[in-house]
């Protein structure tokens, strides 16, 4: 809810009643400040609006996102400092990845955000999420590296084996819990100095979907985890859509 100045009211006679602006114009003048604070006050439940329909609405991400430059069906969504509150704390490095042009950004609850722990949070948060109905969802966690090694400035390989790190994180792929039945496949890839484990996992009873994807690096003092998701419905017709968002992540 936004209320508006007193002078824009004085200024627009049709966001008040015109017995009310007509009132105001006549007293304004000579007001004492305990006067004006009462004559605003009277009329605050007349100029309450709402929020801007451009914060409220859900918006696709090809209007404001750049064309992937590998992949003219794509956009290239880059995290900057002003994306989420651990980019703003230095917690982690900004990562890219692509999306379709037609995906959504999701809001992410303050308590899920890191925003109230950061710098030091002890447990991992959401940094970034997008969906889109009839395709799926991609989310970006971090995870602190003191949760998963005493080593500071540790690699993943420093951390343990592919398996090894996704039995830790494994919950926050599928939003509950992870059987290591559910892993059907783990694969490695360096890129730069960098190296990331990737992952394929069949999860019939995850919050987040039956198919999920996932890729995880380590940097700083920070696991960085991308995940794909998506029902049977969904992965049936995008699995190669949300194999590419996949793939094109990197710290």
């Amino acid at each position: 809810m936004a209320l508006r100045p007193l002078s824009s009211i004085l200024s627009n006679p049709s966001l008040t009643s015109p017995k009310v602006h007509q009132r105001l114009k006549q007293n304004i003048v000579g007001l004492s400040r305990r006067d004006f604070i009462n004559v605003g006050f009277s009329v605050m439940p007349l100029v309450i609006c709402p929020p801007p329909p451009s914060i409220a609405r859900e918006v696709e991400v090809g209007s404001f996102l750049p064309p992937s430059p590998t992949d003219p069906n794509f956009v290239l969504f880059k995290a900057t400092p002003k994306d989420t509150p651990a980019l703003r704390a230095g917690n982690v490095q900004p990562y890219t990845f692509i999306l379709p042009p037609t995906w959504k950004q999701l809001r992410i609850a303050n308590i899920l955000s890191g925003n109230y722990c950061q710098p030091k949070c002890a447990e991992p948060w959401v940094e970034v999420k997008f969906e889109n109905e009839k395709q799926g969802k991609v989310q970006v966690v971090a995870s602190p590296l003191i949760r998963l090694t005493n080593k500071p400035n540790a690699t993943i390989e420093d951390i343990g084996t592919p398996e090894k790190v996704i039995a830790s994180l494994g919950p926050f792929v599928t939003g509950n819990t992870l059987d290591p039945d559910e892993l059907l496949e783990t694969s490695i890839e360096k890129r730069g100095d960098l190296t990331y484990y990737k992952y394929v996992l069949e999860t019939p009873y995850a919050l987040t979907g039956s198919h999920n994807l996932a890729k995880a690096t380590a940097k700083g003092n920070t696991v960085v985890l991308c995940v794909v998701s998506a029902s049977d419905k969904q992965w049936a017709s995008s699995k190669k859509t949300l194999e590419a968002i996949l793939d094109s992540f990197e710290v």
